[in-house]
């Protein structure tokens, strides 16, 4: 496999290079070994067929309680005594997931030949998080393989509850403003068009919204498919920009600035780096190497510039918490003051892992009352759209009235 890399050298000059090696942990173990620091990796197959990818994400995928049940499955049967190729192939059978199950053969494949799990599995990036390759690694190093798969089942079971929690949350506030937006085009299809005629017919001039609501309706009966297509492209638009480097910058952003939301998204990604990490130190995974990884699995960019930060940071000869400390907008003083106490104590891998429960605890109690918080801000969001229509429909209408 083919990797393009972006790293600093021992001179802080930053070079690009390309590596064929097995998978990203030898592209970092590679550069490292030069006495250099990765910035970024990009496989090549990956870059030249981006839009591809984004189109078969949206209708094929791998959920994260099938990962985690993946993994949970594979602890219990390795304890059990069954061999790890052995142990897959019950997982190929079981799984009705038709993606998994092609990748579990190409898996078992390669674990036949003489691969180690942690090589195989590193192979599939978009399949296996580099946080349980990680963790199969330090497993098959240290011969607590099985153990090591429970810890990272209990992680990603840990992470697929809070994103069930957060996504039920919003259930609510997303089908009042469904609900909202097909009210509205019902009103451009059979209301706006009644009156529309009626001011034709007394010929009066009328406001710039009033207009605009005419030529929406007009538009949206005398071409149907050219405003569902528009709809249509406009949503695939959002969700490909979404997924470029600036509209990862700007969403990004923009959570962490959205009121009430913004401080509920800080606390998921306090539990969930706070998580990762002390599953990867517990697993005697490196401080540099953990930190690597923990950047991969958070999907906020601004949170991967501070574990970016955070890494160089300690080949430098920093602590972690004086990272941490230096950006209290995104972590919270309870992690910093923590990560402090662990460095101090030793116990960094306990304290943090502490830390986590707190945390998701917290997000937990907050999701319960999240659609009642959001209930406001929808009543304003609706006001503002009754107030818009009556304004531009309803208000001629009585203008006319009282001049007759």
């Amino acid at each position: 496999m083919k990797f393009k890399v972006r790293a600093i050298s021992k001179d802080n000059d930053t070079y690009i290079d390309i590596l064929d090696v097995s998978d990203r942990f030898a592209v970092y173990r590679e550069v490292r070994d030069r006495g250099d620091r990765v910035l970024s990796v990009v496989e090549e197959s990956e870059k030249s067929s981006r839009a591809f990818a984004f189109v078969t994400d949206l209708f094929t995928g791998i959920s994260l309680d099938e990962k985690a049940m993946l993994a949970r499955n594979l602890a219990t049967m390795l304890e059990a005594g069954l061999t790890i190729s052995r142990a897959l192939e019950v997982m190929k059978r079981q799984t009705k997931n038709n993606h998994l199950k092609n990748v579990l053969v190409e898996v078992i494949d390669g674990v036949k030949k003489g691969e180690s799990l942690a090589s195989v599995l590193g192979a599939y990036p978009s399949v296996f998080s580099s946080l349980l390759v990680s963790m199969v690694r330090a497993g098959e190093e240290s011969g607590t393989l099985t153990e090591s798969l429970r810890v990272a089942s209990i992680q990603m079971e840990r992470a697929a509850n809070l994103e069930k929690k957060i996504k039920g949350a919003l259930i609510y506030p997303s089908l009042v403003l469904m609900a909202m937006v097909g009210i509205a085009v019902l009103m451009l299809v059979f209301v706006v068009p009644t009156l529309s005629s009626t001011f034709s017919e007394l010929n009066t001039s009328l406001p710039p919204t009033t207009l605009f609501l005419i030529a929406t309706s007009a538009f949206l009966i005398g071409h149907p498919l050219l405003s569902i297509g528009a709809v249509i492209a406009f949503v695939f638009s959002v969700l490909f920009i979404i997924r470029t480097q600036t509209g990862k910058d700007v969403f990004d952003l923009l959570f962490l600035k959205l009121p009430v939301v913004g401080n509920l998204v800080k606390e998921v990604y306090s539990a969930r780096t706070a998580r990762t990490l002390a599953s990867l130190f517990g697993a005697g995974v490196d401080m540099v190497l953990a930190l690597q990884i923990t950047r991969d699995v958070l999907n906020n960019v601004h949170y991967k510039k501070v574990l970016a930060e955070a890494e160089a940071d300690l080949t430098s000869g920093a602590t972690l918490s004086s990272s941490f400390a230096k950006h209290p907008n995104l972590y919270p003083p309870l992690i910093t003051e923590i990560i402090a106490v662990g460095e101090e104590t030793g116990k960094l891998s306990d304290l943090l892992k502490e830390t986590a429960e707190f945390y998701e605890e917290s997000v937990e109690r907050q999701t319960k009352d999240l659609s009642t918080i959001i209930e406001p801000f929808l009543m304003i969001i609706i006001g503002v759209f009754v107030a818009f229509f009556a304004l531009s429909m309803i208000a001629p209408i009585y203008s006319l009235s009282g001049s007759i």
